[in-house]
């Protein structure tokens, strides 16, 4: 909404605007862009019109979005998939999203799955079993290997933490 009312206020036509793209009808002038920055910063957003930066967006999201928004019944292949939906091939956006993010897209991914993991350890609505076998873990040795090495945490050290802090609050 905020992005529609600047983009109105400064006479430019658009055909969508989506979260976190828009697509302008017109060439935008230097000083258009430069008030539309100024105006959407005071929001918090930000305009993004380096073409590797957006592309690198689009990959945390599209991995995001597959992490924490499909269930996906079957395992994917990740550069198929990120290839496919973004109309790139996956050498390119592996070379890209490290040049510019300081990391590959595989820890990329493997970060957003053990965020995930936690998530559904707090939730406390799946046993550990069906976690890794709904995000994809050949096994639930090796999500529990991978949640300790990059967490430094058992999964069950986690989740007995955030009974431990549940408990101290209510206690308050």
């Amino acid at each position: 909404m905020v992005v529609k009312s600047e983009l109105d206020k400064l006479g430019l036509h658009y055909t969508r605007v989506e979260l976190g793209e828009t697509e302008i009808l017109e060439d935008i002038s230097t000083e258009q862009l430069d008030c539309l920055k100024v105006a959407l910063k005071a929001t918090g957003l930000e305009v993004m019109d380096d073409k590797k930066r957006i592309l690198v967006e689009k990959i945390k999201t599209t991995i995001i979005e597959l992490v924490h928004y499909t269930d996906h019944q079957n395992k994917i292949n990740l550069s198929d998939y990120l290839s496919e939906k973004l109309n790139h091939p996956y050498p390119y956006l592996y070379y890209l999203f490290s040049e510019v993010m300081g990391t590959t897209i595989e820890k990329y991914y493997l970060a957003q799955k053990i965020e995930r993991v936690k998530e559904l350890l707090v939730y406390d609505e799946l046993i550990l079993t069906d976690i890794a076998y709904k995000l994809h873990y050949s096994s639930v040795a090796h999500l529990s290997n991978q949640f300790k090495k990059m967490t430094g945490l058992t999964t069950s050290h986690f989740k007995n933490l955030k009974h431990k802090k549940r408990i101290s609050l209510e206690n308050l």
